[in-house]
């Protein structure tokens, strides 16, 4: 083969040979339309904030007044846990309870699904007129617990509360009045449910049934009876802010 020959013969097989990529260059066109397709903007969604948590906190103070009306008699609703066989008082009386309150959050919004919310701390000082009864007053201070079932961003809360405390009742029973008080100094149970609907993170009002038991524990006996009063009926409630906001 002679020199020209060879020079031809190599020109041809260069022309027939693919382009050698450089480097750098993208060897995939699925390469090139990832580089050239922008990232997603938008973020997956997250919850929104819940205000809950600026109205139910640690170390919150509030200033709550309730009322109610309790005519309905019923048996004492733990006679189980005392032996008794749940027979009702024949004498039946009224309450008309006021309760002002100190209410203290003892901690932030916890527990799970339906249990969420928080647990109040309740100081209250009760006043009770008796408008059907031998008794006409009824002076105690109670000491209990409220269970808020917060769920987010519900402006409506669930609540189930119980109170102890003790008083005096001007007992009518040393002075002839049959199935009335054998003694002034009495203790009282309160057990109650209901719902509570925040306006705001300082205003509240809360509706409910409350079950109310006025009794001597047995004290008075065997001089006098211990009859007790069993009652229930609705409760109704304002709730202010005390203590300052979250921060």
């Amino acid at each position: 083969m002679t020199h020209h020959s060879l020079q031809v013969y190599t020109l041809c097989l260069a022309c027939l040979m693919p382009p050698t990529l450089s480097y750098g260059q993208d060897p995939s066109p699925e390469s090139k339309n990832a580089a050239t397709q922008p990232a997603d903007p938008t973020p997956p969604p997250s919850k929104p904030a819940d205000f809950n948590t600026d109205i139910y906190y640690r170390n919150k103070i509030e200033f709550s007044l309730e009322s109610g009306f309790l005519p309905i008699n019923i048996p004492f609703v733990y006679d189980v846990f005392v032996g008794d066989d749940y027979s009702q008082n024949p004498l039946h009386y009224t309450l008309v309870p006021i309760f002002p309150s100190i209410r203290w959050q003892m901690g932030k919004i916890n527990g799970p699904w339906i249990l969420r919310g928080n647990t109040d701390m309740t100081f209250t000082f009760s006043v009770t007129a008796i408008p059907r009864g031998p008794e006409n007053l009824y002076d105690a201070f109670d000491l209990g617990f409220r269970r808020n079932f917060v769920h987010r961003n519900w402006r409506v809360a669930p609540y189930f509360e119980t109170r102890l405390g003790a008083g005096f009742i001007n007992a009518q029973e040393p002075y002839g009045n049959n199935y009335s008080q054998g003694q002034n100094f009495t203790f009282t149970l309160t057990t109650g449910a209901g719902a509570r609907y925040n306006f705001n993170p300082r205003y509240s009002i809360g509706i409910g049934a409350t079950y109310m038991h006025v009794s001597n524990a047995y004290l008075s006996e065997p001089k006098y009876d211990d009859n007790g009063i069993n009652v229930w009926g609705p409760l109704i409630g304002f709730n202010v802010r005390l203590s300052k906001p979250r921060e």
